[in-house]
């Protein structure tokens, strides 16, 4: 059984219809690379799988378990959307750290404020902070910021933002990771350092989705790939199916561009 299955997904903003019939699955381990022009649905895709929007209609299903279903309410209840988000893992185009926390901190925050809410906080509030610290700790150096663990993010590059940004995304455990165009505020030397990280996240058996435009990490990294225009999935299939057999003009039409999309 796929560890992520979306079935039907629509999102429609007024009149304007971003997202239509989306359908694919994913199974642990893997990564699906997304790709496609600006404003062809990619962003809104990851929105509505974090619950950062609400679908107009479809299922979003992760361990079997039923998250979202337009037909019925009680998987939209607010108080069952926050839960939900635990199961995905968001890294955003412009890193969007804390600027008064260290490195180290903003991996922490969310844990914490998690923790804060169990009824037995209070009694082992020490405990827990020490585990959270200890597995953020973890987290900076599996992501090769030991030495940077205390540095405020206006003290690092923008790679190094983006790194810590993945390791805040790692602490809260998600069963799947998604990255919006992870690469996409930074310069070519500093794009090599995230997309490593993201390599050796792979290797460590993480599931992700990636929304990107760099079309030899999606044909080098990716399980499975993903070509969407207009809200629709146009093409889906394997990197060599996708990007040397493709079947949809669009798709033979947006590879041929030039490597900046």
């Amino acid at each position: 059984m796929a560890l992520l299955e979306v079935r039907n997904l629509e999102k429609h903003f007024g009149a304007v219809r971003v997202l239509e019939d989306i359908s694919f699955s994913l199974e642990k381990g893997n990564i699906l690379s997304i790709i496609g022009s600006s404003g062809s649905g990619k962003t809104t895709l990851l929105r509505c799988l974090n619950f950062l929007e609400t679908p107009n209609g479809g299922t979003i299903t992760v361990n079997g378990e039923t998250l979202f279903d337009a037909n019925d309410i009680a998987t939209q209840r607010e108080s069952e959307v926050r839960k939900k988000r635990l199961h995905f893992g968001m890294v955003f185009q412009s890193f969007n750290l804390f600027p008064q926390y260290t490195a180290l901190q903003n991996v922490m925050l969310a844990p914490e404020l998690l923790a804060a809410e169990k009824p037995d906080y209070r009694a082992n509030k020490k405990q827990l902070h020490q585990e959270i610290e200890s597995r953020a700790a973890a987290l900076i150096q599996r992501v090769g910021l030991a030495d940077r663990a205390g540095n405020y993010p206006h003290q690092l590059s923008g790679g190094q933002q983006q790194r810590v940004a993945i390791a805040r995304a790692l602490a809260m455990e998600p069963d799947v990771l998604c990255f919006d165009e992870p690469t996409s505020a930074l310069d070519p030397e500093l794009t090599g350092e995230v997309l490593r990280v993201i390599r050796e996240l792979k290797s460590a058996d993480s599931t992700m989705i990636v929304v990107t435009h760099e079309m030899e990490f999606a044909r080098h990294v990716s399980d499975r790939i993903i070509f969407m225009a207009n809200g629709l999935i146009e093409e889906e299939g394997t990197p060599e199916e996708v990007f040397d057999h493709p079947r949809s003009e669009k798709t033979r039409s947006f590879l041929q561009r030039p490597a900046i999309f």
